[in-house]
């Protein structure tokens, strides 16, 4: 049995079962990214449910392990060498998972930058502006009257959307016809935008036509809907 006794948030969140991945998370477009990784890999893991309304990710226990303290992280038993190794940031994490288990990641060299580079641009471009848009539509910034920052979020989010259309034209998925990290680091985002944040109209989402189909067919993946409320929050 893996000793994870070395991780100080273990005991905050203690491993019921330490020889799997013990995942740190929220059901959040970041969080829901490697649950969705772990379930489309067929990985044994735990998750725990961090509370970030109540701030639990600025504790010493989470920033422990993430000192940036946001979600997810893991812990995987069996790292590199076969020793406990934990990991923050969901893209490295995502591209972590992928090597370790050689799935979702193209093994030609040239498709495989290019797949790293579509999840950079989701972490650069995609998760920031989307973000900041559903704080200025939805949340406390919609109390600001003056409305250009949400006009220019609004603006680069829809920009983003038309760089999804142009690169889903005749491809399935992101990088074609194989399903990969790149479309697992991306769905969360776009779903949310236009669910969660209620953004489709602001955004004219129903002027585009790949990317709403795209959506759908990652949406119907079996393992992705087990994802989307993994870890699940407390009744």
């Amino acid at each position: 049995m893996a000793d994870l006794s070395a991780f100080p948030i273990t005991s905050r969140w203690p491993a019921q079962n330490p020889d799997r991945i013990q995942l740190y998370s929220t059901p959040t477009p970041n969080g829901v990214k490697v649950s969705i990784m772990l379930e489309e890999t067929g990985l044994a893991y735990e998750p725990h449910f961090i509370n970030i309304g109540e701030n639990e990710t600025w504790g010493p226990e989470f920033l422990s392990l993430n000192p940036n303290g946001k979600i997810p992280a893991i812990i995987d038993p069996d790292g590199p060498g076969g020793k406990p190794f934990g990991l923050f940031e969901s893209g490295a994490i995502l591209l972590y998972l992928a090597e370790k288990t050689g799935q979702l990641l193209p093994s030609d060299p040239v498709r495989r930058y290019e797949t790293i580079q579509w999840v950079f641009f989701q972490m650069a471009s995609v998760g920031p502006m989307f973000g900041q848009l559903g704080f200025f539509h939805k949340f406390a910034g919609r109390e600001i009257e003056d409305k250009r920052p949400l006009e220019r979020y609004r603006n680069e989010s829809k920009r983003l959307l038309g760089v999804l259309e142009t690169r889903l034209e005749g491809r399935d998925w992101i990088m074609g016809q194989d399903y990969t990290i790149a479309d697992i680091s991306l769905l969360g985002w776009v779903r949310n935008l236009i669910g969660f944040y209620g953004a489709g109209e602001l955004v004219e989402f129903d002027s585009f036509k790949r990317v709403p189909a795209w959506l759908e067919r990652g949406l119907a993946r079996p393992a992705v809907q087990r994802g989307l409320t993994i870890p699940a929050r407390p009744a």
